[in-house]
Formats: structure tokens, sequence, C-alpha cells
């Protein structure tokens, strides 16, 4: 069992210091096991023009924004998925790590299908692997990734209890495919998709909020319709 704490941040731009305020925040809300992030929340996934471009605030694996997210770990007692727009020579990766609550780095994943506007990012080659937390198998998918996760990572997801899963969601209304796309990958599967999605914020797109909990036997569990943010929605993950 994973007390697992799903932190919608809202969308911003280059205002690191105050999202990590609002993670601090949401943090001394109560205790869990694993507190996850959207895609690209801590530097903003586009700024307020609808530019997609955040490589002047990207960093090393081994950077600030890595060591600041192990302090909150270590003093907070809890692992912490986060984005990081990562520099590695001359590229550039959409990655996000979970560091474990001794502030150790237990996951870097970079993600595999950057969306149409990542010209910036180069696409990760890493297959999605699996790791263990708290007694429980979890892999790892970022937003557009969902699209090729059932011929790329069926052996992870077959043998999963759970699959993070960090957005900034840009469907919104009748056209947000999360319910169906999760619902599929859910009851084929039989794996939990937990969903920490950006929130309404600057600049304003659809598809913000709405983060969620999809297991086979449907959605489990949802941020309401409308909540602003930064908002965090408690769940328990479970073994198979």
């Amino acid at each position: 069992m994973l007390k697992a704490a799903l932190l919608e941040l809202p969308a911003r731009h280059a205002a690191v210091d105050a999202a990590f305020g609002d993670l601090e925040a949401l943090l001394t809300e109560g205790p869990c096991d694993l507190a996850l992030l959207p895609e690209c929340s801590l530097t903003g996934y586009v700024d307020d023009q609808g530019r997609c471009d955040p490589t002047p605030l990207a960093e090393a694996l081994d950077g600030p924004t890595a060591r600041r997210v192990a302090s909150l770990a270590k003093r907070y007692g809890t692992a912490i998925g986060a984005p990081l727009v990562e520099r590695d020579e001359a590229r550039y990766y959409n990655s996000y790590l979970v560091i474990d609550r001794h502030g150790a780095l237990l996951r870097r994943y970079r993600k595999r299908h950057p969306w149409f506007p990542e010209r910036w990012a180069t696409p990760g080659t890493e297959p999605h692997g699996t790791f263990e937390l708290g007694g429980l198998t979890l892999s790892l998918a970022i937003c557009f990734d969902v699209h090729f996760l059932e011929v790329e990572a069926a052996c992870e997801l077959q043998r999963a209890d759970a699959l993070l899963f960090p957005s900034a969601w840009v469907d919104g209304g009748p056209n947000d495919l999360r319910g169906p796309l999760f619902g599929a990958l859910a009851t084929r599967f039989g794996v939990v998709i937990a969903n920490a999605n950006w929130g309404p914020g600057t600049p304003r797109v659809r598809g913000q909020g709405g983060s969620r909990v999809v297991g086979p036997e449907g959605e489990l569990a949802r941020l309401p319709p409308g909540a602003s943010a930064p908002a965090r929605l408690d769940v328990t993950l479970r073994r198979r």
C-alpha cells in the first residue's frame, strides 16, 4: 500500500521559487509516501504567449532543482516525483525524477515522445522500465507518451501495480481523451494510472486540471472540475 498525493500546480512560466513554494505548502497538508508533480510544473510548460521553450531554465541531472527536491524529500520524509528540463551536453530532455524519502535518485525517465511543439526536446531512448517503492511496482510515462504505451510499454504495464503519469494536457471538455485512453490501458493491463496534471494558471488553456486516478474498475478519484490550483488529491495505491 502506498499513500500518494497528486499535486496540481498552476500553469506559470519561469517562476521556479513560486512553484517550490506551492510544492512545500502542499506537502505540509499531511504525510504521504509519494508526492507526484505535473509535467514541467517547476519551470512552466509554455510562457504567457503560448511559446514552448523552457531550455533557458534547463539544468543538469545533479543541478539545483534536483538538490532542492531532494532536500524537501528528506525534510518531509516522502518520495517526490518531480519534472526536470534536463540539459545533457548539447541536448535537452523533458525528464522526470523520482527521489526517495532519503533524498536519493530512485528513477530518471526521459519522455520518449515529445509533443509537436516540444521541438526543443530530444526524444528519450530508454525503456519505460519499472521500479519499486513502498512495496509496489511502478512505471513512468509523460503526457504524449500515452499514445504509444500499448506497444512500447506492454511488458511494464503487465507487471506494474501503477503507472505514474505526469502531464500538461491540452485537450478539454468533450475532447479530453484522458478518460477513454486511461480506461482502455487500465482495463487491458490491469494497472492503475495516477495522473498529476497542470492546473489552471497563466496561460489558461483547455485540459488544465482534472488530475485523477483510473483503475480497471473505472475512475477511482479526481480533483473536482474547476478546482483552483494549487490543489492536492490524496489516494491509496495498492498491489494488484
